[in-house]
């Protein structure tokens, strides 16, 4: 007997489309972590200096003195460079796309920008030379974690500190504490709040941060710092701007920066490696 099924009107029923989605992206938090300058515009570099010290010296009573110098030395500098997007939307597809396809644009420009200057400020911890803590293939610990704080302090970097690390890296440390293999016992509170919340914001004096923008593997570096070890420098601030192409019956959306970024004072930030790789 006939059996009337879907597959019948396979050619009548139409694909349903939800909203098209943006990629998920991490929330950027280094340009809150370093020092920011904004003070210029132009290409021109901007230098940091740092003064030699003084050398105390035993003398008889009536040695005459020797003179010193006091003149500075460049120990970093910061070079702008333009960074740029465009997307062109075309007359007919804006006129006939559902989603919006222009503002879904710039807000990808934007979204695209703001994650741009963030990996650029996270590069930075490979050039930190304050000392170095962990290696390629080794979970990050506790002690890792403890010996840049103790690094930190003896280069007299001034506090507050922070710690930038991936969520695996983060993972190592949290394991280590939970039940899931502490090895000794931790503070009840402290071990108490990673049960509740896994996550601790605030260890000792050093805030916590964790940002999947850090490229994963197994020699995956994160950094603690001192605020002035690494700084941005804006000379323009991201701006989009809109320009109508007639000839080609669309709109070119143009999504621009100028900023400079990198080590400011290298030796207030400890370089660290570890593991990080997708936990199993």
């Amino acid at each position: 007997m006939p059996i009337m099924t879907a597959t019948d009107i396979a050619a009548f029923a139409g694909t349903v489309y939800q909203d098209a989605l943006f990629v998920a992206r991490d929330n950027n938090l280094m340009a809150q972590l370093v020092t920011v300058f904004g003070d210029r515009t132009g290409i021109a570099p901007r230098k940091n200096s740092e003064y030699g010290t003084v050398t105390m010296q035993s003398v008889a009573e009536t040695d005459d003195l020797s003179s010193q110098t006091l003149t500075p030395s460049v120990i970093a500098t910061l070079t702008p460079g333009e960074v740029a997007a465009q997307f062109f939307v075309s007359d007919t597809r804006e006129e006939t796309d559902p989603f919006g396809a222009r503002n879904d644009a710039a807000m990808e420009l934007g979204m695209g920008m703001a994650q741009k200057m963030e990996t650029d400020l996270l590069t930075t911890f490979s050039s930190f030379t304050g000392g170095t803590v962990g290696a390629a293939g080794s979970a990050v610990t506790w002690s890792h974690f403890f010996a840049a704080e103790s690094i930190l302090r003896a280069q007299n970097a001034p506090f507050p500190y922070v710690a930038v690390m991936h969520p695996y890296h983060w993972h190592s440390l949290a394991k280590a504490v939970s039940v899931a293999g502490a090895q000794n016992t931790p503070g009840p509170a402290f071990q108490d709040e990673i049960m509740r919340n896994w996550w601790v914001s605030r260890v000792g004096p050093v805030d916590i941060f964790v940002t999947s923008n850090i490229t994963t593997g197994t020699a995956a570096s994160w950094g603690m710092f001192s605020p002035a070890a690494a700084a941005l420098d804006v000379r323009r601030a991201p701006r989009l701007e809109p320009e109508r192409d007639a000839s080609r019956r669309g709109v070119e959306l143009n999504m621009s920066a100028l900023y400079a970024y990198g080590v400011w004072r290298p030796r207030f930030g400890v370089k660290a490696t570890g593991d990080a790789s997708t936990p199993s």
